[in-house]
């Protein structure tokens, strides 16, 4: 594949998120106009302990064609196996492999890994290299604005991934230790785009269809990765796309068709993972972000443990907002 003629026509990406992008949330993503999905990020060292779990978030949704793969680590030598084995394994279902050089989490950087590896662009390079000589698909890097608060190193290891033989970059415009707090600078992605060859992919604030317009226009950038914005938001994909080909973009869903959103979700995490589907929480709080009452919706999906506890609080907050419009409050958007 080449990335350069892949993002001319493929530049709406949802972004791997650790613990969401599961295959249900990839499944109503690509519905809505994703270009391509990535799995949740993976750990070559549990896929060299041949840890069940771990090869699990490798699996397909039904009609997934290809999906993208993060891997994460530290190690060359367990980080060039384990690609190869994630594309021996997917065959022609895997895109493309994305290394995590951008991960914040604590207890990721303390192993050296995510976006502690922009305090070691030599080992950075090193397991890009070392990727590259071990598997045939592309390899993208994704990382931060630098790790360090005001210390920006984004162009310039970006030039390293680029010398060690990445295909493509994605670049989120925080520092590592902001974490997720204040604003994404989008003047570093614009920067990185200018210092490298390669399709280079913007990252970060991507909250409605006109963000991921402007971020292109602003940046230079091939493409757009959407991570926060598309929780309890797959709508998000359908106006980015809308928004890039210049066309005006919807209005926001309803509270109707949010509810509905959040029952499919649920339905198709409890076909995959049964009765018990706690991992439904935090996205059924995610879309009841501006229903009428929200905050006590919330407050009630923390104590579901059931598909049947689900639809109990979604029956509610219908119930509720005919109770607002009977009342003369209009609730056409939710303004999300």
């Amino acid at each position: 594949m080449n990335m350069t003629e892949y993002f001319a026509n493929h530049n709406v990406l949802l972004a791997p998120m650790a613990g969401v992008t599961d295959i249900a949330m990839r499944t109503l993503s690509r519905e809505f106009g994703a270009d391509m999905t990535f799995t949740e990020m993976v750990s070559a060292k549990g896929l060299s302990y041949a840890n069940e779990k771990t090869r699990q978030l490798l699996a397909l949704a039904e009609g997934e064609d290809k999906v993208a793969v993060q891997l994460f680590g530290h190690e060359p030598d367990v980080m060039a196996s384990q690609a190869a084995w994630i594309e021996d394994a997917m065959g022609e279902h895997l895109a493309w492999l994305d290394i995590n050089m951008g991960c914040p989490a604590r207890k990721i950087t303390s192993k050296g890994e995510g976006s502690a590896l922009m305090k070691t662009p030599e080992l950075a390079a090193e397991i890009v290299h070392e990727i590259k000589r071990a598997v045939a698909c592309p390899v993208t890097v994704k990382f931060r604005r630098g790790y360090a608060i005001g210390e920006e190193t984004a162009p310039e290891f970006a030039c390293r991934m680029e010398q060690a033989g990445a295909d493509a970059i994605t670049v989120h415009g925080r520092f590592a230790q902001q974490m997720y707090s204040g604003v994404s600078d989008r003047g570093t992605i614009a920067r990185v785009k200018q210092a490298v060859r390669l399709p280079v992919v913007g990252n970060g604030d991507v909250k409605r269809g006109e963000d991921a317009a402007s971020l292109m226009a602003e940046t230079g950038c091939d493409a757009i990765m959407i991570a926060r914005g598309a929780q309890g938001n797959p709508w998000i994909f359908r106006e980015a796309q809308i928004a890039i080909a210049g066309g005006e973009v919807p209005s926001r869903p309803t509270v109707d068709e949010k509810v509905a959103m959040a029952r499919r979700h649920a339905e198709l995490l409890a076909r995959r993972e049964g009765r018990n589907i706690v991992r439904m929480r935090k996205h059924a709080s995610w879309y009841m972000a501006g229903v009428p009452r929200g905050a006590e919706a919330r407050g009630r999906i923390n104590a579901c443990t059931t598909l049947d506890d689900f639809n109990a609080v979604f029956d509610e907050v219908l119930r509720v907002t005919r109770q607002y419009e009977a009342a003369g409050f209009f609730m056409n958007n939710t303004g999300l």
